[in-house]
């Protein structure tokens, strides 16, 4: 029996989530879940289709990317994930989904405004889109610089990882993050769900804006912190 089965089952029902809640077709996306007190990470194999994925398929590597256990290749955003939990350590798995309104924000290369209350239980910031990838970094180790460009965008604009846990990366797609996988997978259909209204809204009024600054700390407030009240 592998000695990663736990980490390797969970990765497996999370990476199925990306399919059942029809976030990503094919082979599109992945789940990563890091293992803090091994220093490993379980990950989806490249170009494995979701309905053929099982425990054995799953990838279980160092935080240098070295397989210790599978006999796949990983992920091909591996490199990302990886950076991305070792610039966060707060975090301890990462969702990428090619979901279609959340992939249609990033090819418009427009940051997604706080429209409505939706928005606003979940985070009082825009939903931040990076710029797309410079040449030189495209032609070098482009998945590593792809999780260095979303770690410069957070700097940059001085975010919080921890309140907002989602990024889209210019041109390419989304990714989302959380204290375990069950987090991520959500903070992924709530990402695509805030897309597509945002979407709808633009569309009915292309002249809206984003709702009060009141409202959208009543509705973060009444859910997050010590003085939360709401749970629909």
């Amino acid at each position: 029996m592998s000695l990663y089965k736990e980490v390797k089952s969970k990765c497996l029902n999370s990476n199925l989530e990306i399919l059942n809640h029809n976030l990503a077709i094919f082979t599109f996306g992945n789940v990563s879940i890091i293992d803090r007190d091994r220093n490993v990470i379980a990950i989806k194999p490249s170009g494995v289709p979701y309905e053929k994925l099982d425990e054995d398929k799953i990838v279980i590597l160092d935080l240098k990317g070295n397989t210790i256990e599978g006999d796949l290749n990983p992920s091909s955003d591996t490199k990302t994930h990886i950076h991305l939990y070792n610039e966060w350590e707060k975090i301890n798995s990462i969702c990428h989904t090619h979901s279609t309104y959340a992939v249609g924000w990033s090819q418009s290369l427009q940051d997604v405004p706080v429209y409505g209350t939706t928005h606003a239980d979940h985070l009082t910031k825009d939903i931040p889109c990076t710029s797309p990838m410079e040449d030189t970094l495209i032609k070098g180790d482009y998945e590593l610089n792809t999780g260095i460009q979303i770690i410069n965008h957070f700097n940059n604009k001085n975010l919080n990882p921890e309140e907002v846990q989602m990024c889209l990366v210019g041109s390419h797609g989304p990714f989302t993050w959380g204290i375990d996988e069950k987090e991520s997978i959500y903070n992924s259909v709530v990402l695509e769900e805030i897309c597509k209204m945002a979407y709808l809204t633009r569309t009915i009024n292309p002249n809206i804006g984003r709702i009060k600054n009141s409202l959208i700390k009543k509705h973060y407030v009444r859910k997050h912190g010590k003085n939360s009240y709401y749970g629909q």
